[in-house]
């Protein structure tokens, strides 16, 4: 199976609340580690992003310890890859500043790498791509039925002249999430996503009705709740979160949830299944500094069907 990922790398410098600091990866690193760790040797993860001139050898390098990441559709850029300083107040509240947020990926890097059978878009600055780009993927993959993921993650978020992220209602919302097989927003994110700042069972109310298949509400260390569209009808499936020992930090737990899910759902084709499996994968996430031993998620490796009849 192959899954498409889409959305911007960052150089993340988290500031953690007790007054240490980790550096690592950050961003789209997330989804394509995980991926990269939870499905086979067989499976293919297409990553499509750009890298700075300075940091392209060393990250594809990184990359190369994966056996399963096709890194031909990263492409090198002149100037520096997008840096974010995290700043935490407690365990999960934080201050972001973003620097040199990248250009948007063009479509002309994206439809080389459509023939696959999941796309992941995680909105990791909210200038990933451009709206106009998403009806695109939206369009080549239809017919196929391709099932279309999108973390909407800083979607909603402007910038303040001294780099500050802040949420601000997207008022073109609707076109942003019609026709995806799934969409995922943390509680903050969907409370303010809308000018109509709808309560969370009238936003899923909205969103279903775009044709989006779930709507994903992340809820950190209190699990998740999912609204799922069954033949027009609404089903809520929830569950707590995960007790996955001592908590260190949260960056990168949504991206994981949305990676892991993907990686589930592609061989499951089971909505509740994959969502199980994601609480899990994102709750041992946390137990772990930004990107740095994201490695050891491979615990949590999809086994294929040969090796399941194998341990029968």
């Amino acid at each position: 199976m192959n899954i498409t990922v889409i959305g911007h790398l960052c150089l993340d410098v988290i500031h953690h609340h007790d007054g240490t600091e980790t550096q690592s990866y950050g961003g789209i690193f997330f989804s394509v580690a995980t991926l990269a760790s939870v499905l086979g040797e067989k499976d293919a993860v297409l990553p499509v992003f750009g890298v700075g001139d300075k940091e392209y050898d060393e990250f594809v390098e990184r990359l190369k310890q994966y056996p399963n990441v096709d890194t031909s559709g990263i492409y090198k850029f002149s100037g520096p890859t997008n840096q974010v300083h995290l700043y935490y107040r407690d365990g999960a509240e934080r201050i972001e500043c973003s620097k040199h947020i990248s250009d948007p990926i063009p479509w002309k890097k994206i439809k080389p790498r459509l023939n696959t059978d999941m796309v992941l878009l995680n909105m990791i600055s909210g200038f990933d791509v451009t709206l106009e780009t998403l009806d695109e993927i939206r369009l080549a993959i239809r017919d196929e039925r391709i099932p279309f993921y999108m973390d909407v993650h800083s979607l909603s978020l402007g910038i303040k002249e001294d780099f500050t992220r802040f949420r601000r209602p997207l008022e073109a919302w609707r076109r942003w999430l019609f026709m995806l097989h799934g969409v995922q927003m943390n509680e903050q994110e969907a409370a303010g996503l809308t000018t109509e700042s709808f309560e969370e069972i009238t936003l899923a109310k909205q969103i279903l009705a775009l044709n989006t298949k779930v709507l994903v509400l992340t809820r950190g260390e209190q699990g998740y709740s999912a609204f799922i569209d069954d033949r027009k009808h609404i089903l809520k499936a929830e569950e707590a979160g995960v007790d996955a020992g001592l908590a260190r930090d949260s960056t990168g737990c949504g991206d994981v949830f949305a990676a892991a899910y993907c990686a589930k759902y592609v061989h499951s084709k089971n909505i509740q299944e994959s969502l199980e499996f994601a609480n899990r994968v994102a709750a041992a996430k946390a137990r772990y500094p930004g990107s740095v031993e994201i490695d050891r998620l491979n615990e949590f490796r999809i086994p294929m069907n040969n090796e399941k009849e194998q341990n029968v």
